[in-house]
C-alpha cells in the first residue's frame, strides 16, 4: 500500500472536505437512520456555510488523510471554547474521525487518531475526549484499545431522533 500523508486542512479544501465528510458519514450512518433524518443532518451540520465556519474557527483543525493525492478520511479536533460540551482548556476534543469504507482496516484512523494525540502533546494537553454514538461498535473498539474509557453519556440530535453517544476519555502521560 502506498504511504498516507496527514496534511492539515485549509479553506481552499473546503470542497473536498465536504466531499469526504458526506461520503463517509453516509457510509457509517445511512443503514441505521431514515433517509429524511440523514438528509437533513447532511444538508445541515455539513454545509459549505457550517465548514466554513468550523474551518475558520482558530480553536479547531482538520487534517486530511490522503493517498496518492486522494482523500481517504479526515480529522477534526477542538480545543477551548470550540469544544462541544467540556470546554476546558487542559482538554482536546476529537470531534471526527472518519475513514472511506474502501480503507477500513488500513491503518487510516490510527494514523488521524496518532496525529490528535501529537497535537495535544504539543499543547500541553491533560487529556484527549470525544462523544461516539453508543451503537457504533467498531468505533467503540477503536478507542478502547487505544485506552479511552466511558465517563458520561450525552445527546446527539440527528434530524428528529435523539440518540445517545457515549462520552470516552484518555489521560496523557506528559
Amino acid at each position: 500500500m502506498t504511504a498516507i500523508e496527514i496534511r492539515k486542512i485549509s479553506l481552499d479544501d473546503l470542497v473536498p472536505l465536504q466531499e469526504i465528510s458526506r461520503q463517509t458519514f453516509q457510509e457509517t450512518f445511512a443503514a441505521y437512520n431514515s433517509p429524511e433524518n440523514m438528509k437533513s443532518y447532511l444538508k445541515e451540520a455539513l454545509s459549505i456555510e457550517q465548514l466554513t465556519a468550523e474551518l475558520e474557527d482558530e480553536n479547531s483543525a482538520f487534517y486530511f488523510a490522503l493517498q496518492n493525492e486522494q482523500v481517504i478520511g479526515y480529522l477534526k479536533i477542538n480545543f477551548g471554547a470550540a469544544q462541544t460540551e467540556l470546554k476546558e482548556s487542559q482538554a482536546l476534543e476529537i470531534e471526527r474521525i472518519y475513514v472511506s469504507k474502501e480503507f477500513h482496516g488500513k491503518n487510516v484512523g490510527q494514523l488521524l487518531y496518532d496525529k490528535a494525540i501529537e497535537i495535544a502533546k504539543q499543547k500541553g494537553s491533560e487529556y484527549i475526549w470525544l462523544g461516539v454514538w453508543e451503537k457504533n461498535s467498531r468505533a467503540i473498539r477503536f478507542y478502547e484499545k487505544n485506552g479511552f474509557v466511558e465517563f458520561d453519556k450525552h445527546l446527539f440530535k440527528l434530524g428528529d431522533d435523539e440518540q445517545t453517544d457515549l462520552m470516552m476519555k484518555l489521560k496523557l502521560n506528559r
